[in-house]
């Protein structure tokens, strides 16, 4: 097709692209991870049943999912901040809180429904002091949250010292340790679920959700696209608080037992997950059925380490293994440029000398 006929000094329109095919394009990296992780579940599956013929037996189906909902559940909200560009190291703290809380207050006689109010409360107030602080301070996120990380497990510390909490009533006990209508699933388990379906709707078919990749894409550009970048970050770290206190009050009741140290060190756990769900650090990339996928994987490890007898202790070797190939391998080209652009920098600073000498 002849191209128009061109006023002096104009210069030609750049060809057109079909928004469609741009759109297939910009998901094409996903669904790669996705199915890398999809790979990496089939092969978790694999050297379980090498480490004992009864991993995909429906008990130990139970205790894994038993073991991960809390974990899982925590990085729903974390999925959201960290797309928008935050990060909320502050969760696993929050859950801490939430499990002195509801030992202290039953061991003060209250009644169950009004403790639950109070940790509703206490959540969304963790939640909001971390956004308020993150959007009209315009503090650091990590900075902020880190601080928040040590002052919620310290306030934990405080509601409870060393005192440890374990008559919770059977009613509540239950829940955490028995399938839920004899499906196999843990309620806590059920609960990731449910709120799985929630957040995925939000996040991939609403306007909310394009709105915090807007803002994990570029925070300005968002602004000057009208979308309330402070209220929405604000709004998810008040998720998040909620989220976390409800899963603190799970972990609780699968114990039996609060104590101040709750959830300690989870929220490495989650950071975790979240990355190798293929969620980008610098915000803006990632979906929640990578997500997903990464907390099966996780728990699959998790639970295949524990039935060879690996020392729990050192799993912390292994989720810092996963965070660093989260972060290195998605730029992993990036990075090989980079590597060969210095060599050749190198190489040829070198030749120039040999010339020269």
């Amino acid at each position: 097709m002849a191209q128009p006929d061109l006023v002096p000094g104009q210069l030609p329109d750049a060809p057109d692209v079909q928004p469609g095919r741009r759109r297939r394009f910009d998901l094409q990296p996903a669904i790669r991870w996705e199915a890398g992780l999809a790979i990496l579940i089939v092969v978790v599956v694999l050297l379980g049943e090498r480490a004992s013929s009864q991993f995909l037996s429906s008990y130990d189906l139970f205790s894994l999912s038993l073991t991960s909902g809390e974990v899982a559940i925590m990085a729903l909200p974390m999925t959201l901040i960290i797309i928008s560009g935050e990060i909320d190291l502050s969760v696993a703290s929050t859950m801490g809180m939430a499990s002195a809380l509801l030992g202290f207050l039953w061991s003060q006689g209250w009644p169950m429904p009004a403790i639950f109010a109070v940790i509703l409360i206490v959540g969304v107030a963790a939640g909001l002091f971390n956004g308020l602080l993150i959007t009209r301070l315009g503090l650091p996120s990590l900075a902020v949250t880190i601080g928040t990380l040590t002052l919620y497990r310290g306030i934990a510390t405080i509601i409870l010292g060393p005192n440890t909490v374990a008559d919770f009533p059977a009613t509540y006990t239950n829940i955490g340790v028995n399938p839920v209508l004899h499906t196999g699933l843990s309620f806590s388990a059920l609960c990731f679920i449910v709120l799985a379906v929630i957040v995925g709707v939000v996040l991939h078919a609403t306007p909310v959700g394009r709105s915090i990749y807007a803002m994990g894409n570029s925070v300005d550009a968002a602004r000057f696209a009208g979308i309330r970048v402070k209220r929405i970050k604000t709004l998810l770290f008040v998720v998040s608080g909620v989220i976390c206190s409800f899963a603190g009050v799970l972990l609780t009741f699968r114990l039996n037992t609060a104590v101040q140290d709750n959830g300690l060190g989870l929220e490495l756990q989650v950071v975790a997950i979240v990355l190798l769900g293929g969620v980008s650090i610098f915000g803006g990339k990632g979906t929640l059925i990578g997500v997903v996928l990464a907390v099966l994987a996780f728990a699959g490890i998790q639970y295949a380490l524990l039935l060879t007898n690996f020392n729990q202790e050192a799993f912390g070797l292994v989720v810092g293994a996963l965070l660093l190939s989260s972060v290195f391998v998605p730029n992993a080209g990036a990075n090989a440029a980079r590597l060969l652009a210095v060599a050749r920098r190198f190489s040829r600073s070198r030749a120039i000398r040999g010339w020269s000498a």
